[in-house]
């Protein structure tokens, strides 16, 4: 290598690119791809000094040959390095704040160690560098403990210089963006130290080898809203450094809320509430209901069968996880302090022999819920769905309007739109009826999981505004009073603070959104008409797998002869077939984690085909238990079309590339459908 030549410009056959280490420097550089992109700041190697490492503030950063040799060590090191650099700009490169430099970097590079993979970190378990030794030894944040720092990069401090205003940025943004983007949610964001997936199936970083689908479910952050989000935690930096912390997190959580409203055409007196998760959403309905009404309530949930997990206990007012939001720890199923009672009226989708009710049938039984209880005099909070995760939605139009008869009716209704499978102009129509639209941008719109919102008409929020109640003391466990709207006395009592990483993740989803309506929407329909034909038609070629809705019409209610995404199928649910009868559920659960792994090692020996398909990852919707024909218990799969179908394929304003784009990933579809029966094949696979 040739000493003061940027890195990127060198490429030498030393030892280090010999055929067995350049697999594994290619996936140290796949990793080195979610550091910020600064400009103007060149990576340079050294031969004469191999065991250098060198910052040059706002110019450069020098690495030595030594640490090249390995790739992991090079990795943490630049890590460090650029984050100083970053700050140092953020700073407006003040040479006394170079202590600020120091200990912000580290907090970063000590979270970026600890999400690296295990394979990974045992290349550093024999080394003994200062940075390394730094990282494993650190104390919790606070400036007072890094009196040890060492100037193991070429600048010694003049001072230990250090802002008491510089705290809480630190605190808040001296983290990685990916380490953001799972942050201020619950256990169900947690990553495994192997193939750094949480429980979805996902990673908050970018995964551009998976052929993915999952959108009903969850999905990894794409490369273009990493990159924004990243952008975006730089400039955050910066202004906090210069306007205060308080101000530019207050600025950016209203900023979020102003693009939302832009990209639905809001009325500005809507109101939104940004959540951790959907189940958090929930939680938040349950406790301003009970401060708007004094009567008994009674909470009427649709599709309970086909919504989150945790619904049901966050409206009776329960911990859902065994931690919150905020990390406290939590009892799953106990009480949360503040809540009283409640009633809970489950109507499920299915019968109890698994078979779909029809439209019919839902909407007496819904409305028969409701009648029943207005003559107890209860305030009832109907919970509509509107596209469930197997793409079902209840009840009628029709049926909400059959409730005007009801005289006397409390009623608050809340629109299950956690799927966001919807055009602008729906949840217009639904917040001009008065309904509360809740919502998430890590479904259809493939944000980060999870990123809740609520949206409220203005009546319903002036209403919320004028009461003088208090929310549940037990919501300072789970939420900031800067999650709220400011004119809402109700949260004054919560915890002071800010959720960076419920923002952030929203912050992904909102650019993923901007990005889909760039399309015009005739391009965008027929792409969406013509990839989901092709799935359907997929689906049903495959005699391994059986279409859920197979023998059922769509359930959907709605009334409308104008294209939109609600009136179309797109999450497709399919049993797996074997000898005639449905997988088990252990078996699908397990054909599903197999899908999303890298299976080649399974094939050694076999054709180059048959080890790439092997190879491949694919991610779809997970399992959902539900009874095949009546008796056996069984699980479906999804394939589920998200938002990146559309906005990556519309490239340069070109509807020839376009068009090829999405057949483009159509053949993704056909390789997920070939490496299933490819497990099949293979049943020792499954036990």
């Amino acid at each position: 290598m040739t000493n003061n030549i940027a890195i990127e410009n060198q490429y030498q056959r030393t030892s280090l690119f010999e055929k067995e280490n350049v697999n594994y420097l290619v996936h140290v550089l796949k990793r080195f791809n979610t550091v910020p992109k600064l400009n103007n700041i060149n990576i340079i190697t050294s031969n004469t000094v191999p065991d250098v490492f060198k910052i040059r503030p706002n110019q450069s950063i020098i690495i030595g040959s030594l640490y090249l040799k390995n790739p992991v060590l090079a990795l943490v090191y630049l890590r460090y390095g650029i984050e100083w650099q970053l700050w140092f700009k953020a700073i407006n490169k003040e040479e006394k704040a170079t202590y600020l430099c120091d200990i912000a970097a580290l907090e970063v590079t000590k979270i970026f160690y600890k999400l690296l993979p295990k394979e990974d970190k045992e290349k550093l378990e024999n080394v003994s560098f200062p940075l390394i030794n730094l990282i494993k030894n650190a104390t919790d944040v606070n400036s007072s403990n890094y009196k040890e720092l060492e100037s193991f990069h070429g600048i010694n401090p003049k001072n230990n210089f250090f802002e008491k205003a510089w705290e809480p940025i630190v605190k808040n943004l001296a983290k990685p963006t990916e380490y953001l983007l799972m942050d201020g949610g619950d256990l169900r964001l947690t990553i495994d130290e192997i193939y750094l997936l949480n429980k979805y199936g996902c990673r908050p970083f970018p995964r551009p080898e998976a052929f993915t689908f999952a959108s009903s479910t969850a999905t990894s952050v794409s490369n273009f809203a990493f990159d924004k989000t990243d952008k975006a935690r730089s400039i955050l930096i910066k202004n906090s450094l210069k306007k205060g912390f308080k101000t530019t997190a207050l600025e950016f959580s209203e900023s979020l809320k102003s693009s939302l409203r832009k990209i639905f055409t809001l009325d500005e007196a809507c109101e939104i509430i940004f959540s951790p998760s959907g189940t958090d959403s929930s939680l938040q309905i349950a406790a301003l209901t009970q401060i708007v009404t004094k009567k008994e309530i009674t909470h009427v949930l649709v599709a309970s069968d086909e919504t989150g997990s945790g619904v049901p206990a966050a409206l009776n007012g329960c911990h859902f996880e065994n931690n919150t939001a905020l990390n406290c720890p939590a009892k799953k199923g106990e009480r949360i302090k503040g809540f009283r009672d409640v009633d809970l009226i489950k109507i499920p989708f299915r019968d109890e022999n698994g078979q779909l009710k029809s439209t019919e049938e839902l909407d007496i039984e819904v409305f028969t819920a409701i009648k029943e209880t207005n003559k107890l005099g209860k305030h009832v909070v109907l919970h509509v769905m509107d596209h469930s995760k197997l793409g079902y939605a209840s009840p009628s139009e029709k049926m909400m309007k059959d409730l005007d008869l009801l005289e006397g009716l409390s009623i608050q209704v809340i629109i299950d739109a956690a799927q966001l499978r919807l055009d602008p102009i729906d949840i217009q129509n639904y917040l001009e009826k008065e309904y509360i639209v809740s919502i998430t941008g890590s479904k259809y719109f493939t944000g980060p999981p999870y990123s809740g919102a609520l949206i409220f008409p203005k009546g319903v929020s002036k209403s919320i505004s004028a009461v003088k109640g208090k929310l549940p003391k037990g919501l300072t466990d789970y939420y900031n009073h800067s999650d709220w709207p400011v004119n809402w006395a109700c949260a004054t009592d919560l915890c002071d603070g800010f959720n960076y990483g419920s923002n952030m993740r929203w912050k992904a989803a909102i650019l993923e959104m901007e990005k889909y309506f760039l399309t015009p929407v005739l391009y965008r329909n027929m792409g969406i008409e013509m990839f989901c034909n092709f799935v359907e038609d997929s689906i049903n070629e495959a005699s391994f797998l059986e279409p859920l809705y197979k023998n059922e019409s769509h359930l959907n209610p709605f009334d409308n002869e104008k294209f939109g995404i609600r009136n179309i199928r797109t999450i497709f649910p399919f049993f797996i077939i074997k000898n005639g009868d449905a997988l088990s559920v252990a078996k699908v659960k397990k054909l599903y984690l197999l899908l999303n792994s890298d299976l080649s090692n399974q094939f050694e020996g076999e054709p180059l085909e048959i080890i790439r398909l092997a190879a491949q990852k694919c991610h779809i919707g997970q399992a959902v238990n539900v009874k095949y024909r009546n008796d056996l218990q069984s699980a479906i799969l999804r394939i589920s079309l998200g938002a990146r179908v559309i906005s990556e394929s519309w490239v340069n304003r070109d509807i020839s590339i376009y068009f090829r784009n999405i057949e483009a990933q159509m053949s993704q579809i056909t390789v997920i459908i070939k490496k299933i029966e490819l497990i099949l094949s293979n049943p020792e696979l499954l036990d």
